[in-house]
């Protein structure tokens, strides 16, 4: 098996592993409410998608 010849350094490693980073999601304006919201889902402050109350939401 094969064995590495010399310490990877800390710097080197962490160079390797610095574009393992989140993105941020892409939020959208709801059209009731305009609170933001992930598209293509339910939103959270009104209970509506579409247009049309799916949930309701207690305030």
């Amino acid at each position: 098996m094969a064995v590495p010849k010399r310490k990877t350094s800390k710097a080197r490693r962490d160079k390797r592993r610095a574009n393992w980073k989140l993105s941020v999601p892409g939020m959208v304006a709801c059209p009731s409410c305009g609170e933001l919201k992930m598209p293509h889902r339910v939103c959270k402050a009104c209970g509506s998608y579409k247009g049309k109350e799916v949930i309701s939401v207690e305030a």
